[in-house]
């Protein structure tokens, strides 16, 4: 039974009301039987009443103060979870605020769903110029790993259920899911409304890898002198940590995590190779990749990083065939998720396995030791202002003492040598600016991680990084979320004694203005908001936060110069011959 006659709902309604459902509940139902439990959204025309009815029937629905923003945090909330994250947004400019956010959750390869209101087809398909008219379904196709519209209510369990699926399916991404607001006002029987709703079964069920793929991948793997693993975010995001760490351990190989696979091992495990980047990279013959892609976080796999060409084998695990061979040979592809890719390799590798020469794993190790133990006195200093050292090694202390935490970190300066510097401890402990480096997720990656792991948030954010996404801090103060902000502060981006060329009267294009006080914009709505000028000061400020639970932020002065360009990617920034000749003040950067 689909949508009956208007005339005949009206009378049924005012007789009748629980016999019938509509588009807003049938949604809302929808999303629930599938386990969603948290909405990220901005209110307008025409969701407002779909985010009212959804907080009515028992979802959480947090709302933010940019779509961009809500996008983030349920992109994060899929990171996390292992389940869709939703965002829901108005129609075309709401919408089109929400679609960065989409694409970096199909980039990253997190399940997320965008849900956005739109202009009715009839309208928007003869441009006859309705209230934010836009073809949204269009434009968001090349963003997503899936779009999808829904006309009728007796398909909304359809579409949710088809997006659900495709956001998880195989290599999760994002996906668009189009309503129409005439959509959510569409009247229909209950009962047969229930009967149209879907759960999903098995959304993403196991894919084993061939016996012929993991014999190759062992005998590869056994014939290295020099193996390296590179663990990436996308190990974390399998939670199969246990297995991974078997894995990892029964190889006994060095390995290398990308930013947000810090924590899947412990950063101060043995066979940690972090602190010897250059050299493992430089010396391995051979390259195991779990959940890591060659993509620009790793140089493609080429260049001076990773010494003479054609000495390297790479054996690669990864759910999608299509990845394999994307910058270099993989010699031994194992396609499959990873928790069976990893169990298989166990079972293969048996427990006669011989582990490298100490020759290697030792020489990595005394690299390692040597330079942390050469870093450690930078990390001690108590300078005013303060530099990177000084800060970052008290968020190492307050990490290692508080393992829990999720960290949070933006920036360039802050996100590079954070990253380095700052050790995680335990899986799915570090939210970043992930694939496409991108700048503003500060925030609700931090809302996202404290709303759905309920742990300590310490989000340390460049001053730049934060200036997109700073009035979220609203947001975290109206839910009072245990989260503490740490605005590393040097006056601008990358540093703060930038200078106009040109000699004239405005400030250069990367400065800011000059001891700004976040902390003020803080207390503004609530919370608490501190001033710090030492690393024993902002010590004792993180530990006042951490002990209260209460929304936080730290203004911690940096020295303007303790920056540098673009932090360690500076390569990317294209230069020019004539430029330098002709701004000689190019070369102090």
């Amino acid at each position: 039974m689909g949508v009956e006659n208007k005339a005949e709902l009206m009378a049924r309604a005012e007789t009748a009301p629980e016999t019938l459902t509509d588009g807003f509940h049938l949604l809302i139902d929808a999303l629930k039987l599938n386990g969603v439990e948290t909405i990220y959204n901005v209110p307008g025309i025409p969701i407002t009443d779909l985010g009212r009815y959804a907080q009515a029937q028992g979802l959480r629905v947090l709302s933010f103060r940019h779509e961009q923003h809500a996008g983030y945090a349920a992109a994060a909330a899929g990171f996390l979870t292992k389940k869709p994250g939703v965002c829901m947004t108005v129609s075309a400019p709401g919408f089109l605020n929400g679609l960065t956010a989409l694409a970096h959750a199909t980039t990253n390869c997190w399940p997320m769903i965008l849900i956005s209101g739109s202009s009715e087809r009839e309208i928007v398909d003869l441009q006859r110029g309705d209230y934010e008219e836009m073809d949204q379904l269009a434009i968001a196709r090349p963003h997503a790993k899936a779009s999808y519209r829904i006309l009728h209510a007796e398909d909304i369990g359809l579409g949710v259920a088809r997006a659900v699926r495709a956001s998880l399916s195989g290599r999760p991404g994002g996906v668009y899911l189009d309503v129409p607001g005439e959509l959510l006002g569409q009247v229909m029987d209950a009962a047969e409304g229930q009967k149209s709703l879907i759960k999903v079964v098995e959304p993403n069920p196991a894919a084993f890898p061939g016996p012929d793929a993991v014999s190759r991948a062992v005998d590869v793997l056994k014939s290295a002198k020099k193996p390296l693993i590179i663990i990436g975010k996308g190990a974390a995001y399998a939670q199969c940590d246990d297995t991974v760490r078997d894995l990892v351990e029964t190889l006994g190989f060095p390995y290398l995590p990308m930013s947000m696979a810090k924590g899947l091992l412990p950063d101060v495990h043995p066979l940690c190779a972090s602190a010897a980047r250059s050299l493992v990279l430089k010396e391995a013959d051979c390259v195991f990749l779990i959940g890591a892609r060659l993509n620009w976080l790793l140089s493609h796999g080429k260049g001076k990083a990773w010494g003479e060409p054609g000495t390297k084998n790479f054996v690669q695990i990864d759910i999608e065939p299509t990845e394999m061979d994307s910058n270099q040979g993989i010699a031994a592809p194992l396609i499959g998720d990873i928790e069976s890719c990893a169990t298989a390799l166990l079972d293969a590798i048996g427990s006669d396995w011989q582990k490298p020469d100490e020759s290697w794993t030792g020489a990595v190790r005394e690299k390692v030791e040597g330079n942390v133990a050469r870093m450690a006195p930078r990390l001690q200093n108590n300078n005013s202002p303060m530099d990177y050292h000084g800060a970052l090694g008290v968020v190492k202390q307050v990490m290692a003492d508080h393992p829990d935490t999720v960290l949070v970190n933006e920036g360039a300066n802050a996100l590079d040598m954070t990253r380095s510097i700052v050790d995680v401890h335990k899986p799915r402990k570090r939210l970043d600016v992930g694939t496409w480096g991108i700048m503003g997720v500060g925030m609700g990656n931090a809302i996202a991680a404290a709303v759905e792991t309920g742990n300590q948030v310490l989000a340390i954010e460049g001053d730049s990084a934060f200036g997109f996404c700073g009035m979220e801090v609203e947001t975290i103060c109206r839910y009072d979320l245990p989260i503490c902000i740490v605005i590393m502060n040097n006056n601008g981006i990358y540093r703060g004694d930038g200078e106009n060329w040109s000699g004239g009267e405005d400030p250069s294009t990367t400065v800011f203005v000059k001891d700004a006080r976040y902390d003020i914009m803080m207390t503004a709505f609530g919370g608490v908001g501190v001033h710090v000028t030492s690393p024993d000061e902002l010590k004792q400020a993180i530990a006042e936060a951490f002990a209260s639970g209460k929304p936080t932020l730290i203004n911690a002065v940096i020295a303007e110069d303790a920056g540098k360009e673009s932090g360690n990617i500076g390569n990317l920034n294209p230069s020019s011959v004539v430029a330098q000749a002709r701004y000689p003040q190019a070369k102090k950067i």
